[in-house]
């Protein structure tokens, strides 16, 4: 089963977005982890680049796949983004 926390913003390709202020905290769902099983990699973009709502930004590598994520919102990318992702909390 699924883990679906309250008060995220969820897209069609399974990233979500978590306003926390003037800042907002980006991930993709438990089912996506769940279907990449074990990730090796993560490629973000680089601190201060501004990103466009739909397109994409990095990707993830686990050991079945490669896949792109998108971005949920638009801004800059920001040192607490590239914190979520390098230290996740699945």
């Amino acid at each position: 089963m699924s883990n679906v926390p309250e008060g995220l913003r969820y897209t069609k390709d399974h990233e979500w977005a978590k306003l926390e202020g003037k800042r907002a905290r980006i991930g993709i769902t438990d089912f996506a982890q769940d279907q990449l099983t074990d990730v090796v990699y993560v490629e973000l973009p680089p601190i201060g680049k501004a990103v466009k709502q739909g397109e994409p930004i990095g990707t993830v590598e686990s050991v079945k796949a490669v896949s792109e994520i998108f971005a949920p919102i638009s801004g800059p990318s920001s040192m607490s983004t590239r914190l979520s992702w390098t230290s996740p909390s699945w």
